[in-house]
């Protein structure tokens, strides 16, 4: 064909275009004067989509929790699939938002009254202990007053917790008769015998006591001279040295612990000794 034939002509304006036309159709579109795209409709618009997209989600969920818990062992565990469990709270949060705000009043817890109590169980009285009974008095025998029966229960009592024989006891009662008169008697001499519990007072140099035995002498001190269990301990401790005293008449036992200046003087209370030592004793 001809060149200048108008047909050719039309075809070769007709042609494809060139790699350089596409280019620069190309750099239009991208370019900064390309037109605007039509907007395209999101993919997720749809509810349905969603749904179904939100359902899959939580059962892949699901299989990966129960694929989770299985032990190397494989030993299968009873898992709570995930998307029962939320339901479940769902279910629970639903019913909690439903609920009246109005609440009633729980009722008061009653405690009982400690008067109650006490009449429940009363608390049992003690009782209050005992005094300790004082001891009787001996009755005052052989002419003796109250006095001189209890320094006798003193002396007869000290014997007896010595184990000694009746007769010492009869021996140490007439001394005791014949030296104070069963009293327990002080010294003008000493004033500080005047210091304890005393019955009288004698000025037989310092004796004192019932058995006026003298500080002076060995006895002892003042105020262990003064109590008549010690006086009387003393007594029969010094006749108890005496060899043989057991033979000897009442008088020669006595005036053998005593050394008096008036010997025969104690055989007058032989007689009285001896009823009261059988009285205390009886």
């Amino acid at each position: 064909m001809h060149p200048d034939d108008p047909r050719a002509q039309k075809l070769t304006d007709a042609r494809p275009t060139t790699p350089s036309d596409h280019a620069v159709s190309t750099e239009r579109t991208i370019g900064r004067h390309r037109a605007p795209e039509p907007p395209r409709r999101t993919l997720l618009g749809s509810t349905p989509l969603r749904v179904a997209l939100a359902t899959g989600v939580t059962c892949c969920l699901s299989l990966a929790a129960v694929a989770a818990v299985r032990g190397s062992d494989d030993t299968p565990r009873t898992v709570e699939p995930l998307a029962e469990a939320v339901a479940d709270r769902a279910a629970i949060a639903d019913e909690r938002a439903s609920r009246s705000l109005d609440r009633d009043i729980a009722p008061a817890r009653i405690l009982p009254s400690p008067t109650a109590t006490a009449t429940a169980t009363p608390t049992p009285k003690r009782k209050a202990p005992k005094k300790p009974a004082k001891p009787r008095r001996p009755r005052p025998v052989a002419g003796l007053d109250q006095a001189q029966m209890d320094n006798a229960k003193i002396i007869v009592d000290v014997g007896l917790e010595m184990k000694m024989p009746r007769r010492a006891l009869v021996v140490a009662l007439a001394t005791a008769m014949q030296e104070s008169n069963l009293y327990n008697l002080a010294s003008d001499v000493l004033p500080e015998s005047a210091q304890y519990p005393n019955q009288g007072s004698g000025s037989d140099h310092d004796s004192v006591g019932l058995f006026q035995q003298r500080p002076s002498s060995g006895w002892g001190t003042v105020a262990q001279l003064m109590r008549p269990a010690y006086a009387a301990r003393a007594f029969y401790t010094a006749l108890k040295e005496i060899p043989g005293w057991q033979d000897m008449s009442i008088t020669a036992a006595a005036q053998s612990v005593q050394i008096s200046a008036y010997p025969d003087a104690y055989a007058q209370h032989e007689d009285r000794a001896t009823t009261v030592a059988a009285a205390l004793t009886a």
